[in-house]
């Protein structure tokens, strides 16, 4: 009896302990229960001791190996949720249907890395691993993983760099997954570690995608094609407020996220390149005037909606506050010479 009380088994059942109401071994690494069923009535008595034991002893050691990430389980999709911080921001639907098919065919080769979930019994959480997760739904089969213990902290590193070997993620996926970290507080050593990047770099990147719109890095998606100077220049595209409004009116269009990533960013910085090129021949087209004496200077610049007037040099205030009182006259002299002419 002594012996038993050590791996904390059950009495062995009876006719007044049904063996229903026996408590179960659980596996709480798992979240699992995996009951070692105690014998029947009639064999209760010729099941050794030793056997029991040995069965205990092998069940703890599937818990040991499994807390160090040695063992790989199959586990129901249904059960798995995505990581805290989104690395992926798009990824096209015949990427998934290639990785869906080999996994049909060959199996899954690689597992995924989950823990249990932080915040809800029986669940478990990914480190990495996302798309195979979702091959694997969408095939209607377990998941292969390595489930391990992991702090917030070793879950983004182990994310980061899992994707870094595989040099998986776009050079605007790794600016925001590194962005979106710092908001949610992690440190900058730790924002390092995961994307592999020094501290120079890592200010760069997320400089960067704090000068573009959340909402436009997100409907653009990865974009893999372009890297952080044409990210730049866009970004260089978007300090001007006009041009900023019509990048935001055009993601919003029905058929813009029906394009593949690269040909979003494309339509987004050709609409941009545009506007700037028109702002630039109006420029161009600008008029200016400046007396002998040169005292004042006046420049007539074209825009979308208008001219502007800019005025400048020692006389341009009372110059403008003369022209702002004698507008009637003026505006008067300007009718008359249209009817001359």
């Amino acid at each position: 009896m002594a012996r038993k009380n050590v791996f904390d088994l059950a009495p062995e059942p009876t006719e007044l302990t049904p063996a229903s109401a026996q408590p179960k071994l659980g596996r709480p690494l798992l979240g699992l229960e995996r009951s070692i069923r105690p014998a029947s009535p009639v064999g209760a008595i010729s099941q050794s001791l030793e056997s029991i034991n040995s069965r205990a002893q092998r069940a703890d050691e599937i818990e040991k190996q499994l807390a160090a990430g040695r063992v790989i389980i199959e586990l129901d999709p249904a059960l798995v949720d995505g990581s805290f911080v989104v690395d992926r921001l798009s990824v096209e639907a015949e990427v998934n249907a290639s990785l869906a098919a080999q996994i049909r065919e060959h199996g899954q080769q690689v597992p995924i890395l989950v823990r249990p979930h932080p915040e809800r019994e029986g669940r478990y959480q990914v480190a990495y691993g996302h798309r195979r997760l979702a091959a694997a739904k969408e095939l209607g089969r377990p998941v292969r993983a390595v489930v391990r213990d992991l702090t917030d902290e070793q879950l983004v590193v182990s994310q980061g760099q899992e994707n870094n070997s595989r040099t998986d993620l776009s050079f605007i996926e790794r600016s925001f997954f590194g962005a979106r970290l710092e908001d949610r507080g992690f440190p900058r050593d730790i924002i390092m570690a995961s994307l592999g990047v020094d501290k120079a770099a890592l200010s760069r990147m997320i400089a960067l995608t704090r000068r573009l719109p959340p909402e436009l890095i997100e409907a653009i998606g990865s974009a893999p094609s372009f890297g952080r100077l044409r990210w730049a220049e866009l970004a260089d595209l978007l300090e001007d407020e006009g041009k900023r409004s019509k990048a935001l009116k055009l993601i919003r269009e029905q058929d813009f996220l029906t394009e593949k990533s690269d040909d979003r960013f494309q339509a987004v910085y050709n609409q941009l390149k545009q506007a700037a090129a028109k702002t630039e021949r109006m420029a161009a087209a600008a008029q200016s005037w400046v007396p002998s004496d040169k005292s004042v200077s006046v420049v007539a610049r074209y825009r979308p909606k208008g001219i502007s007037l800019e005025i400048t040099k020692t006389e341009a205030k009372p110059f403008a506050d003369w022209i702002t009182g004698n507008l009637d006259s003026l505006y008067e002299a300007y009718r008359q010479s249209k009817q001359e002419n």
